[in-house]
């Protein structure tokens, strides 16, 4: 039988910085085995949880379980199971690859040399960096980087692996290597996506919430949210003149420029008429009409905050 991770379940967590700032408000959530989004803006709270759950800050409220073991509480027990990648992480630029992993794999624990040798190895073939493994990393694209965060992240096979703002200032190529090792290691562990980036969740999480100001907004599983948009989201094409006076009669959720015109997205539960044409929701449009305060989930939508 396999060894499944457990639930990560977050109740009541609020957080305030000296500053005045409240940072999360009241948030509850459970995070089950695979791929989970955390979907929000820079500033909403969510790089706060991250830290929270990686045990390098705490809550000033409510409480945080990994399975039996209270993250507060129990933080040796809990990185011993753990992997995380910040947003933003120092490497030792003139350090090759391999001498670098080959340290960190040390401060985790891997003091046998012949084992640590086989683990880096292991770890720079599966985020495809064994070729630049005699590189020194300040050289490393930005993808590379992120990659080679992501081989620090898992050793020691963490069964709960944290990753925040991952594909930011990647190329799309690098974007499409960096999700897909992701979605991967998901099938086996509990790995938290937390991105502003409304693609990157619409592509590899099976569950997500959107966050803003501190606060969870929805929590959802993202297909079944987009299915639930169908027949209330429309579109029309204008001129950038006629934007103004449209946002004051309808829903404007979302505008992008095309061919010179803008496209806008309305969040309306009958046709408005006046050109507007009824668009396929998306996972954008269940984001934007979720922050712009239009969007209300039916009740089959919501999910329960602990699994059976």
């Amino acid at each position: 039988m396999e060894n499944h991770p457990p639930d990560l379940t977050i109740r009541n967590v609020s957080k305030t910085y000296p500053n005045g700032v409240k940072a999360l408000q009241n948030i509850s959530l459970t995070i089950p085995r695979g791929m989970y989004g955390l979907l929000g803006p820079n500033g909403a709270g969510k790089s706060t949880l991250m830290r929270m759950l990686a045990t390098l800050q705490e809550p000033d409220e409510g409480r945080i379980d990994w399975g039996d073991l209270n993250v507060v509480q129990h933080k040796q027990a809990v990185r011993a199971s753990l992997g995380y990648l910040p947003q933003d992480f120092g490497l030792l630029g003139r350090v090759r690859a391999e001498t670098l992993l080959d340290h960190f794999a040390i401060l985790k624990g891997i003091i046998q040399r012949a084992q640590r040798h086989e683990v880096v190895a292991d770890l720079l073939h599966q985020v495809n960096l064994w070729d630049q493994r005699r590189q020194k990393v300040g050289g490393f694209s930005g993808g590379m980087r992120q990659r080679f965060g992501v081989a620090v992240a898992l050793l020691g096979n963490p069964r709960l692996l944290i990753v925040d703002e991952p594909t930011a200032g990647l190329d799309p190529a690098e974007r499409v290597r960096f999700l897909n090792l992701l979605s991967a290691l998901g099938e086996q562990s509990t790995v938290i996506l937390s991105t502003h980036i409304v693609e990157d969740v619409a592509e590899l999480c099976t569950r997500m919430a959107i966050i803003d100001r501190g606060h969870i907004l929805l929590e959802a599983q993202p297909l079944l949210a987009v299915k639930d948009l169908e027949g209330k989201i429309w579109r029309r094409l204008v001129d950038k003149s006629e934007l103004p006076t449209i946002e004051q009669a309808h829903p404007v959720i979302s505008t992008k420029l095309l061919s010179g015109r803008t496209l806008l997205h309305a969040y309306c539960e009958h046709d408005p008429g006046l050109g507007f044409k009824a668009a396929e929701p998306t996972l954008e449009d269940v984001y934007f009409s979720t922050m712009t305060g239009h969007y209300r989930p039916s009740a089959a939508l919501h999910l329960p905050l602990a699994t059976a």
